[in-house]
């Protein structure tokens, strides 16, 4: 039986090594070719003009709902409305509405595409009538990531264009620190909004390796360079500081907050907690309830709009690369982050 444990123990040993080697090999090949695709910059913007998938829609169910007499007619209504439309458009200007959609994860890793967009839109963009709509999603992550994601959307505001952002999920936390950069926030009812807080979380192995008799050091130059660690012995005097310096960062992300929307009673909103739609509604965290279909489908009437997105060129390497990459990001990076001390929004 110990034999038979003994050369179960060798396989597994031997398939975990293989599999280890196997995906440090695909993420070596997916960072290089990560490294060369940021250096080279290769990648263009995609536009899709809205207008034309929301007629696609109308005229698919036209053509299987209405007869022929009735399309004879509708076509005939179009042409004289589009006849009209082009008239007028000689006079005036008709409005741009420039979409771009963020889904954030802890990294806020879509910021690298964001700023792309939004680059890509401040180079055409009127600021007397044009505007920009951020479809976005985030739960929150790392305070570094999704300040340089705010950071690209305060771009546009200090260009002058009209920012709104839709939230039909989620924006909480680092997410709500970009969606407070907007100048009309609009959520679904049941969106998750708010969650104004910071947060950070680690494990404590010291009492396990203490009763095996391991020691682990940490060697430091600075009183305060490392304040917790995850294998060392913390002190109070360490921890205290960790938590000073969570309350400096929550208290950045207040400010921040209050300098865009400084209607908002900061001190009420900003406890960490989240609200859904019409609460946050109530409580001024957004200004309208309303997803973000309805928003530009009802826009569409009135200006062209224009999806942007920016795409990265990879080659077949690159593409099995990157999702091999992502997949071992998700069950191990992502896990070790949120156990380290790196605070949170």
């Amino acid at each position: 039986m110990i034999d038979l444990l003994l050369q179960y123990g060798l396989f597994l040993a031997k398939v975990v090594t293989i599999v280890i080697a196997a995906l440090f090999i695909i993420v070596t090949v997916a960072n290089v070719g990560e490294r060369r695709r940021h250096h080279d910059e290769d990648g263009d913007i995609e536009v899709m003009r809205l207008n034309e998938r929301f007629e696609h829609f109308a005229n698919t169910l036209r053509m299987a709902v209405l007869d022929k007499e009735a399309l004879k007619a509708h076509d005939k209504q179009e042409k004289e409305k589009q006849k009209k439309a082009a008239k007028k458009d000689e006079v005036t200007t008709k409005k741009h509405i420039y979409v771009i959609n963020f889904n954030g994860d802890i990294r806020a890793s879509a910021t690298e595409n964001l700023r792309q967009e939004i680059t890509a839109i401040l180079t055409i963009a009127n600021k007397e009538t044009d505007e920009v709509v951020i479809n976005l999603e985030s739960p929150g992550g790392m305070v570094h990531g999704y300040g340089l994601a705010a950071s690209q959307l305060a771009r546009i505001r200090e260009h002058g264009l009209p920012l709104t952002i839709c939230v039909d999920k989620v924006a909480a936390s680092g997410g709500y620190m970009m969606a407070c950069l907007a100048n009309t926030i609009i959520a679904a009812p049941f969106a998750v909004v708010g969650s104004i807080g910071v947060v950070a979380q680690l494990p404590n192995f010291h009492r396990l390796l203490d009763k095996w008799d391991i020691d682990y050091e940490v060697l430091t130059a600075g009183e305060f360079k490392r304040t917790l660690t995850v294998f060392g012995e913390n002190t109070e005097a360490g921890r205290q500081k960790f938590i000073a310096d969570l309350e400096s960062t929550h208290t950045l992300f207040k400010d921040f907050v209050q300098s865009y929307r400084p209607h908002l009673d900061i001190a009420q909103v900003a406890t960490g907690e989240h609200w859904y739609g019409k609460q946050a509604l109530d409580l001024g965290l957004v200004d309208r309830l309303q997803t973000s279909d309805e928003y530009l489908f009802a826009a569409s009437k009135e200006a062209d709009i224009f999806a942007v997105r920016f795409i990265h060129k990879q080659n077949f390497m690159q593409k099995v690369g990157l999702t091999a990459s992502a997949t071992v990001d998700s069950l191990l990076v992502k896990w070790w982050e949120r156990l380290t001390q790196k605070p949170h929004f």
